[in-house]
């Protein structure tokens, strides 16, 4: 196990575990994940800032609000309609539905509900609104290789050559 510190340019692999204020385990990762520090990767709310300084072995809780994650629900992204409205191909929890807007914008939304011949739809990412627990246990830290440039993305612009 390294002794290096989580820092700017670094290799970093983990693995984590993601619940809502409910407990619900809603993303969980056992096989490492791999990233570079301060690169094209982002990690959610301040996650970065937790893990810098950081070393392999260790292992850090923390509580990501709504605004730090995936944004408040926003209820003007939610609509109900009658369900013969709604093509069959649509009619199921979980279907994904791509609306387009005036302007010719494209977005994503999801079927979440069909109750009493209605339809809602929501253009919310599912946990939006939501508190998050992270569980993250730091597997390895380290100078990152061309491998690990090729697979985990670019690393911050000046930090290796």
């Amino acid at each position: 196990m390294s002794s290096e510190t989580i820092s700017e340019g670094k290799y970093v692999s983990l693995t984590y575990s993601i619940s809502d204020e409910n407990g619900n385990v809603v993303e969980q990762n056992d096989l490492p994940v791999g990233y570079i520090f301060g690169g094209d990767s982002e990690l959610i709310g301040g996650m970065d800032k937790a893990l810098h300084g950081r070393r392999a072995g260790e292992k850090i809780s923390m509580e990501i609000p709504p605004d730090q994650a995936f944004g408040p629900h926003d209820p003007t992204l939610t609509f109900v309609d009658d369900l013969e409205n709604v093509p069959e191909a649509f009619r199921f929890v979980g279907a994904e539905v791509t609306m387009q807007n005036d302007a010719g914008e494209t977005k994503t939304f999801y079927v979440t509900s069909l109750e009493d011949g209605k339809v809602t739809i929501d253009g919310n990412h599912p946990l939006a609104g939501k508190t998050l627990n992270v569980s993250v246990n730091i597997l390895d830290v380290r100078e990152p290789t061309a491998e690990d440039i090729a697979n985990a993305g670019r690393p911050p612009a000046g930090s290796i050559n």
